[in-house]
């Protein structure tokens, strides 16, 4: 059973989605505000954090940024319409989803179990065992799937479970461009529309995590106009 960590000051938001939830079979820890979410997964693990991004004190994506030092579980922001910068800001340092205020409760709980079906199937809990079929290397990147790790030149890099997949795709299939709906659908399991920024966004972050200097990638290529590209090295 899954645990979905639920953080916003409002209470009444978060008994609506831990109704929601808990109807779905989740288990639910609640937190009201971004220093009790960092306690909670400090008590106990959790699979997604459900976290608002204007809260008192610490706010959500300070709370973001604390999370992704330690933890790579999948994070959706909870925003509202007027906080389009802060959705964008989200993305960059680690958020995976965003759901818009006031939300549809069919809207969440396929938000929720997108990601979830990402991180445990795909990219975030280790799947056991050690399957070297499961390795794809291309110079000094090795990942194995089996494990679900990744390391570069010998030392391991911890990615969120939509980076892990960007690369398992481009891994999988050397030298062969993408375009960014194509990442996008294949990836993240829905249509494309209005995708490019995502897809840069979650790039560039692997590029940070994988390139000696990212403004000058070995591995992951920009072919202009057409996509990217995992090169062979």
């Amino acid at each position: 059973m899954n645990t979905i960590l639920i953080c916003d000051d409002d209470k009444d938001i978060v008994s609506a989605l831990d109704i929601y939830l808990t109807s779905e079979g989740y288990e639910t820890v609640k937190a009201y505000d971004g220093l009790e979410c960092l306690e909670a997964v400090k008590r106990q693990p959790v699979d997604l954090i459900l976290l608002d991004v204007m809260m008192p004190g610490l706010d959500g994506i300070r709370t973001t940024a604390k999370l992704r030092e330690s933890c790579n579980v999948p994070i959706i922001l909870l925003t509202a319409k007027s906080e389009d910068s802060d959705k964008i800001l989200g993305l960059n340092i680690g958020a995976d989803d965003y759901i818009t205020k006031p939300f549809n409760p069919i809207e969440v709980i396929a938000r929720v179990k997108s990601q979830l079906r990402r991180y445990t199937s795909l990219g975030g809990k280790s799947g056991g065992g050690n399957d070297n079929s499961s390795l794809l290397t291309n110079g000094g990147i090795a990942m194995d799937d089996g494990a679900k790790s990744v390391t570069v030149d010998g030392e391991p890099v911890s990615l969120t479970p939509l980076e892990y997949n960007i690369l398992l795709l481009l891994m999988k299939n050397p030298g062969r461009v993408f375009s960014t709906s194509q990442i996008y659908e294949l990836v993240w399991n829905d249509p494309s529309l209005g995708s490019e920024n995502t897809v840069a966004v979650h790039i560039r972050h692997l590029r940070e995590k994988l390139e000696i200097d990212p403004a000058n990638p070995r591995y992951i290529k920009v072919v202009w106009g057409l996509g990217y590209k995992m090169e062979k090295a």
